[in-house]
C-alpha cells in the first residue's frame, strides 16, 4: 500500500510546489476558503474595536499604514508565502470595512448607495483586468500587473461585502444571524451551478469570494453585538482576538504544510 500512496504523495507535493513557483496567491482549497470567512469575521470586528478604542482617525491611519507595509511585503515576495499572503488579507479586511463604514458614518452615504458604489467600481476593474490580461484566473496572478488587479480587487470586494452586509442587517432590518444564513445559503449556490449548469470556475469562484465578506461578517458581528442588537454580547474585542488566534493557527499549518510541499518537490 505505501508503494502506491508514497508516488501520489510526491506527485501532489510536487505539483503544488509547482504552483507556488508561479502563482502567488493560495490554491483554493476547503483551507483557503475556512481562513477566508475568519479574515472577514475578524476585519469586521476588529474594525469596530479599534475605531471606537483609539477614534476613527487614528484607526483609520494605522490600519492604512498597516496595510501598505503587507502589501509592499506582499509584492516582494516571489511565490506564495502563507504568512505573508494571510497577513495582507487580514490587513485589507480591517481596512476595506473601515473604508465602507467611513463612507456610512462620516460622510453618510447610504449603504444600498455605498454597496452600489462598491458593486460598480468591482464591475470596472474586472473588465479593465480581463481585457488587459485576458484571463481572470487567480493561479495565474504571479506578480506584476495581474497581482497588482488581483489586491485591487480584494480591496473592492472587502468594501462592497461590507456594505452589503450592513445593508442587509441594519438598513433593511433583517440581522445579523439571518443575513449571515442568507450569505450562507447564497455562497452555496456558485458550487451548485457549476456542477449543474457548468457554471465557468472563475466566475463562480469570484462570485463566491464576494459573498465570504459579509458572510464572514454578519456572524462575526452577530457574536460580538449586545442582545439589544439581537447579537450573543461577547464584544467585538473579544471576538476579535479568539479569531485572530484561530488564523495563526491554521496559518502556522498553512505554512508548515507549504515547506513540506517544498522539500518533497526538491
Amino acid at each position: 500500500m505505501g508503494a502506491t500512496t508514497t508516488p501520489r504523495a510526491h506527485r501532489r507535493a510536487r505539483t503544488q510546489a509547482a504552483r507556488s513557483a508561479v502563482s502567488k496567491v493560495p490554491e483554493v482549497t476547503a483551507a483557503f476558503w475556512i481562513v477566508k470567512i475568519l479574515t472577514t469575521g475578524m476585519g469586521e470586528t476588529t474594525s469596530d474595536y479599534l475605531a471606537r478604542t483609539l477614534g476613527p482617525v487614528p484607526a483609520v491611519a494605522g490600519a492604512g499604514l498597516l496595510l501598505a507595509a503587507a502589501l509592499v511585503a506582499q509584492a516582494r515576495t516571489r511565490r506564495y508565502v502563507p504568512a505573508v499572503y494571510w497577513s495582507a488579507v487580514v490587513m485589507v479586511s480591517v481596512f476595506g470595512t473601515m473604508a465602507a463604514d467611513v463612507a456610512h458614518v462620516a460622510l453618510g452615504v447610504p449603504y444600498a448607495v455605498s454597496a452600489s458604489a462598491f458593486a460598480l467600481a468591482l464591475s470596472l476593474v474586472f473588465i479593465v483586468w480581463q481585457r488587459t490580461e485576458g484571463t481572470l484566473a487567480v493561479e495565474t496572478v504571479a506578480g506584476g500587473r495581474r497581482e497588482a488587479f488581483y489586491w485591487t480587487v480584494v480591496m473592492a470586494t472587502f468594501a462592497l461585502g461590507t456594505a452589503v452586509g450592513d445593508l442587509t442587517a441594519a438598513t433593511l432590518g433583517w440581522g445579523y444571524l439571518p443575513s449571515g444564513l442568507l450569505f450562507a445559503a447564497l455562497i452555496a449556490l456558485p458550487a451548485l451551478a457549476h456542477r449543474l449548469f457548468a457554471l465557468p470556475p472563475v466566475l463562480g469562484f469570484w462570485w463566491a469570494y464576494v459573498l465570504t465578506r459579509p458572510l464572514g461578517a454578519s456572524f462575526a458581528d452577530w457574536a460580538g453585538v449586545g442582545a439589544e442588537r439581537g447579537g450573543l454580547g461577547l464584544g467585538t474585542g473579544p471576538v476579535s482576538l479568539v479569531l485572530a488566534v484561530i488564523i495563526v493557527a491554521v496559518v502556522l499549518w498553512l505554512s508548515a504544510a507549504d515547506r513540506s510541499a517544498t522539500r518533497s518537490s526538491s
